[in-house]
């Protein structure tokens, strides 16, 4: 068996146990060396995060779909852990254009990736319920046509742009998970009722849930109201780079270095890239 096709049935199974799993979005190689060092058991890319590292913003169509391929091949390469790649809207509006996508992002190493129902356009900002299905069943197709176990999951963004309605989030997921998507992902849910329904919704098909400030639950909770998969998105990244800009703020405005008594020791950073 060759490293992706263990990668892939190891991912796979993943989603099959009766538990949740975390899966933190590193946003490139060294945080992915990190967090796999912890015992985390698969890690997905975070497009916020990646953005971030390269000076631009999330999800305005700042990144083009080589600089997200790099950035996955980089990530897959730096462990031994099944990686999924936040593959944004496939960079395309087509169903064809998806399973393009899907296809030479498969061809890096990853064993997982997502599909989002967003546009990228601020003034539209969600596809049509069936160009949304004819996208997720476009890149289903793609998945099935690989030689190993690939994990897709189908997103519906509507909480996360600002529409919340909840019914036609729901309505989107059962039939994301009708066309064949494997996992079912709705960012931005707003309590554990949401949550609840989400996963009753969808069921057997497993959720994932992305954990954030306003979504106050630990694994174990939603664990046990039936998700089975957690990420953090960009919450990782934000957490490195707020207690990077606190440090440079307390230098420039302050003229002291007290960040450095939190900082990680040298040898401990430096350890973890000793291979």
């Amino acid at each position: 068996m060759d490293a992706q096709t263990l990668r892939g049935e190891t991912f796979k199974a993943l989603h099959e146990r009766d538990r949740a799993f975390v899966m933190p979005n590193p946003w490139d190689a060294g945080s992915a060396i990190m967090l796999a060092s912890l015992g985390f058991e698969a890690l997905a890319t975070t497009s916020a995060g990646f953005a971030f590292s390269l000076g631009r913003p999330d999800a305005e169509g700042a990144l083009s779909l080589e600089e997200t391929l790099g950035n996955a091949s980089t990530i897959v390469r730096a462990t031994s852990l099944p990686v999924a790649a936040d593959l944004e809207n496939g960079f395309s509006d087509t169903p064809e254009g998806c399973a393009h996508t899907l296809l030479r992002a498969a061809a890096t190493g990853i064993v997982g990736g997502s599909i989002e129902d967003a546009t990228g356009i601020a003034a539209d900002p969600i596809y049509p319920f069936d160009l949304s299905v004819e996208r997720v069943e476009a890149a289903v197709a793609a998945a099935r046509s690989l030689p190993f176990a690939f994990t897709l999951t189908a997103r519906a963004e509507n909480l996360l742009h600002g529409r919340l309605d909840l019914s036609d989030t729901i309505r989107r997921l059962q039939a994301y998970a009708e066309a064949g998507a494997d996992v079912l992902y709705a960012p931005a849910l707003r309590n554990a009722e949401e949550v609840v329904a989400v996963v009753k919704a969808v069921a057997p098909k497993p959720v994932n849930v992305l954990m954030s400030g306003g979504l106050n639950l630990s694994v174990a909770q939603l664990g046990e109201i039936g998700v089975r998969r957690i990420s953090v998105g960009s919450a990782f990244a934000l957490a490195a780079y707020g207690e990077f800009y606190r440090a440079a703020q307390e230098v420039y405005e302050s003229g002291t270095f007290d960040f450095t008594e939190r900082k990680m020791p040298f040898s401990q950073a430096n350890g973890f890239f000793k291979r």
